[in-house]
Formats: C-alpha cells, sequence, structure tokens
C-alpha cells in the first residue's frame, strides 16, 4: 500500500458481491454555475491550456476518467463507470440500482459538484457507502466540505480492494482506455477509426522527481514516491499487445509523469519491440534530463513520437533542468520527427514585470509543436501550497479558481493577481502568433522525420514513419491550405510559412496530395471560419456521458 494511501481497517459487509457505482462529476463543465464550473475551465486539455488562444485551429478532445475506470477493472465486484453525467442522469443511476457503494472523483476545482453529489446520494440511496478520491481529496478540510463516509488519498485501487476484503497485491489489470474521443479541428470532427486511435496506458502514479508544485507527485507521496504498476519492459510489452489485438491500436499514450527516467525497463521493452517487429508510436511525458539518458536512435527506434517537456523557466533551478541546453536539445528531437509539448511556468518567485516577456519569449523560442503555460499555482496538498501557508501568502480565492488558467491564487512579491492573468495571456497568444497553428508545427514535425527515416535500414522505423505521414499526405495538407489563406489578412509572415509547408508535402508526395488539398482545403476553410464565428458567441462542447457495467451479471 502507498504511503500516502488512507488507511482501511474494515470491509464492507456484503464484500466483492457489493454493487458499486464509480462516478466523475455531472456536468456541463465549461460553464459558469453555482456549482463550480468555469467557463474559462473547460474539460478540455488541450483547448483548456495548451492552444487555448488558437482560435478555430485549438486541438479540440476529450479524456476519459482514467482513474475510476482503472479501479473497476480490478475489483471483482459488479460495478458501473459513470463518466460525464448529468446532474439528472446521476440521480437516475441512483434511483435504478440502489447501489451499496458510490465513488465519487474529482479535482480540486469540482469540489462544489462533488458537495452536490454527496446530497444527492443520502437523499435518493441514503444505504449506499459514499467514497470520495482523486486530487479533491488533498483539500485539507475536505471532510468538513462534503458529506462522504470516506475520503481516499493515493492509491484507489488498493483501497478498494481492501475494502471488498480482495487481495490488494494482486497483478494490475489494465482498461482499454481511448486516449481521447470527439476530437476535432477547424470545425472538423475527426473519425473515430482504430487506426487514428491511441490507447492510454498508466504504467505508474506518481514522480521520483518531485517538483514542488506538482499534485500528482504529492498526491502519491510526494517526492521520490511513486507506484509502478508495471516494473519490467516485459509486462508492458505484454498489456500492449494486449490492447494491439483487442483495439486494434498501433501508437500508445504513456500516462506516466516521467516514462523515460525508467531507462531499464524501456530498453527492454525496445529490445522486445524488435524481436517482434513492433512498429509502435508512443507518446510520452518526460523531463530533460531523462531524455538525455538516450541517444536520439534509441528515441526513434523505440516509437517516441510525442513527448511533453517540462520547460518551466531557464532561471527555476529544477533538477530536471540542470546543466541541459533544452533549445538545442528540443531542436534536434524535432529534426528526428519527435513532436513536442513543451510547458512553461508563469509566475515563479523570481518573475517580475520587468523580466517576464525575456521569459516568455526564451519559451517560444524553443518552437515546439504544442506549448502549455501555466500559471504558477499552490494547489492544496503540495509542498508549494505549505510553503505559502506557512509564510502567510495564501489568497482567498475560491478553489473552483485554483486551477493554474485564470489568475494567482496567492500573493506574488512582483506580480499582482489581475497583470498574472495578463502575463499568462500574452505568453499563449505571442506562441501562437510566432510559431502558427500547432497543427502546422504538427506537419512540420512529422515530414521532417519521415524525409529523415523514409530510407532507414530498420524496415520497423520505415513503417512507423510511413503511417504517421499518412495523415499530412491526407487530409492534413487540405487543412494547411485552410489555415494559410485564413491568416493571410492577420498574420502574413506565418501565412506564408504554413504555404512553404504546404508546397514541400505537395512536392513530396505528388498529385493526389494535391488533389486532395483542392478537394478538402475550401471545406476546411468554411468550416473553421464558421468554428471560429461559433466560439466567438461562446458557445463551447461538452462530452457525451459514458456508461459501462463490469460483471453487473451478479447484481
Amino acid at each position: 500500500m502507498n504511503a500516502a494511501q488512507s488507511e482501511i481497517s474494515v470491509t464492507h459487509p456484503k464484500g466483492t458481491q457489493a454493487r458499486v457505482l464509480f462516478s466523475s462529476v455531472f456536468g456541463p463543465y465549461a460553464q459558469d454555475d453555482a456549482f463550480g464550473s468555469r467557463s474559462i475551465n473547460p474539460m478540455e486539455l488541450y483547448h483548456n491550456q495548451v492552444t487555448r488562444m488558437q482560435g478555430s485551429f485549438s486541438l479540440r478532445m476529450f479524456h476519459r476518467s482514467w482513474g475510476i475506470m482503472m479501479i473497476q477493472k480490478n475489483i471483482s465486484a459488479p460495478s458501473t463507470v459513470l463518466d460525464f453525467p448529468t446532474r439528472e442522469g446521476f440521480a437516475k443511476e441512483l434511483k435504478a440500482h440502489r447501489y451499496d457503494i458510490v465513488g465519487i472523483s474529482s479535482i480540486i476545482v469540482n469540489v462544489g459538484k462533488v458537495a452536490e453529489m454527496c446530497r444527492m446520494v443520502r437523499a435518493i440511496s441514503p444505504e449506499s457507502v459514499i467514497v470520495v478520491g482523486g486530487h479533491v481529496a488533498a483539500i485539507p478540510d475536505i471532510e468538513e466540505r462534503i458529506d462522504a463516509d470516506h475520503i481516499v488519498r493515493g492509491d484507489g485501487i488498493a483501497w478498494m480492494r481492501a475494502y471488498l476484503g480482495e487481495d490488494t497485491s494482486a497483478p494490475i489489470r489494465h482498461p482499454h482506455i481511448v486516449s481521447g474521443f470527439d476530437v476535432r479541428t477547424m470545425g472538423i470532427k475527426a473519425p473515430e477509426s482504430a487506426s487514428s486511435t491511441a490507447a492510454t496506458i498508466i504504467p505508474s502514479v506518481g514522480c521520483p522527481l518531485g517538483c514542488n508544485f506538482c499534485t500528482t507527485s504529492a498526491f502519491f507521496g510526494g517526492k521520490g514516491k511513486f507506484l509502478n504498476f508495471y516494473n519490467t519492459g516485459k509486462e508492458l510489452f505484454d498489456v500492449m499487445c494486449e490492447m494491439e489485438r483487442s483495439m486494434k491500436v498501433r501508437s500508445f499514450f504513456m500516462m506516466d509523469e516521467n516514462f523515460l527516467l525508467h531507462r531499464k525497463r524501456a530498453m527492454e521493452l525496445l529490445d522486445l519491440m524488435k524481436a517482434e517487429g513492433k512498429a509502435w508510436a508512443m507518446y510520452v511525458f518526460s523531463s530533460a534530463n531523462a531524455i538525455s539518458k538516450y541517444t536520439m536512435k534509441e528515441l526513434v527506434e523505440l516509437g517516441i513520437s510525442w513527448i511533453w517537456m517540462g520547460l518551466e523557466s531557464p532561471l527555476a533551478g529544477y533538477a530536471k533542468l540542470q546543466g541541459h541546453d533544452t533549445r538545442t536539445l528540443t531542436h534536434e528531437l524535432r529534426q528526428h520527427g519527435i513532436k513536442l509539448l513543451g510547458s512553461s511556468i508563469i509566475g515563479l518567485e523570481h518573475h517580475t514585470p520587468a523580466n517576464i516577456e525575456q521569459e516568455i519569449e526564451h519559451a517560444i523560442a524553443h518552437e515546439t509543436d504544442f506549448h502549455q503555460f501555466m500559471l504558477y499555482t499552490p494547489v492544496p496538498g503540495t509542498p508549494l501550497y505549505k510553503e505559502m501557508k506557512e509564510k502567510d501568502l495564501l489568497l482567498d480565492v475560491n478553489l473552483a479558481d485554483i486551477h493554474g488558467q485564470h489568475k494567482f491564487n496567492f500573493q506574488h512579491a512582483a506580480i499582482s493577481r489581475d497583470e498574472s492573468n495578463r502575463f499568462l495571456n500574452l505568453a499563449f497568444l505571442r506562441d501562437f502568433q510566432r510559431n502558427g497553428p500547432s497543427l502546422y508545427r504538427i506537419c512540420r514535425t512529422t515530414l521532417d522525420g519521415w524525409q529523415r527515416y523514409k530510407n532507414d535500414a530498420d524496415p520497423r522505423i520505415r513503417k512507423r514513419f510511413e503511417w504517421e505521414v499518412r495523415s499530412i499526405q491526407t487530409a492534413y495538407s487540405g487543412l494547411l491550405w485552410a489555415m494559410e489563406r485564413q491568416l493571410q489578412r492577420s498574420n502574413g509572415t506565418v501565412s506564408q510559412q504554413i504555404r512553404a509547408l504546404r508546397l514541400d508535402i505537395a512536392s513530396e508526395f505528388g498529385a493526389l496530395t494535391r488533389a486532395i488539398t483542392w478537394i478538402v482545403g475550401p471545406i476546411a476553410l468554411w468550416t473553421s471560419r464558421r468554428e471560429q464565428k461559433r466560439m466567438n458567441q461562446g458557445k463551447t462542447y461538452e462530452p457525451k456521458t459514458i456508461v459501462e457495467h463490469r460483471n453487473w451479471k451478479h447484481a
């Protein structure tokens, strides 16, 4: 059991026969309401905190509630996952089945919704035991804010197994998780086919590095504490093979705080991939110091196609950045076809109105395919929160507004709350104006990788790049045509850069690509302009409700 795990000394009287409902919080999610939803904070990772200033070019998608899916897969009790319910849908589910246990998972900003859901359970299904977990459990006075029977901090799988009287040390079974759904950009929804889908795999939780602001690291025990679900490359390889067979996928999103830091596991995985001829693509989170443990050839052989890398600030002093020229590193990675999502912090202790724009310029000079900017934010449960509380610098801010994409929740030495919001928006806007839409940048990096490796001696590498380049041979070439024209007046420099890339792609792939461009391009231009009008009116998207039963024959 993890060090951060809540202790459990009792089991449910029905044990593995108890009926369990796992639910995420109810929607809507991108509308200001009394329960804590905020229009500034939609349930879309990329549009919320990565491509938010890119207008109709923003990448839009939703991600499942992975935690409750993992717990459901690893218990034998009859259970239901209710993901993205409406308030009315949650009530209907409670009335329909009279669950013995209701588990609610949430991040901190949605604590108001958790409180309301607990109230609803007490009113509709008073015999149910209420269990609350997820990052919301890190709120210091959470027991006073919600009416729950158990608050779970840390590893929810082990806790729920123990509560049901099951073996807490049993091997972890991984659910089939589609990385993202309802993917769209420029007003066009991408087809949801197996060939374009990535499977999400969660190899571990926590992080050995433990940056002071990191909520995930803090939630699972802090610096140096992490829980591996799969310790070896062989264990990981077996899971990937099973998903390849059943989900018909060939790309995997490794939801691990620092996947490449575990070099022994990664290299064992590579040996197995080579032996079995697997031309998989992997999307990972990793730090500069972890990436430096590998040669470019090893990264390409491993199938590393995309890396989310913390750039934070050149003067921040985080160990993961020490001794690394991140601009040179990111440039080299992109030359090898590895797409990058850089992440930088606005409002660190050393930032002032005089130097913040220089820091922003440093960030966007990396020319990463995506760039996340986040405010330095003391979130409950983190070392940073503890430090700010001890210094009496925390501001009285609603928990629903503590998410790093609005304004400071602490008293900064040099930057006011309003200035923090202005600098954050400035960073996103400058990155977009200087580097263009992320979709264009992805195409550029993909083409670079293809041109470098299309004739590689390793058939696995050739096969992966042949698969990855398909998108820019077809639909993406038309999207580039539309981008070029839509940006002609507002950003002529980027428009010309997009045009140059489009012509390079046409030259590389010939007549069919040019024909597709002339068909798709005008349609994409029309849908993109329509989407921009929709966004200007404040309209957004909401995820569909998903209901999944497991072992329900026993209920």
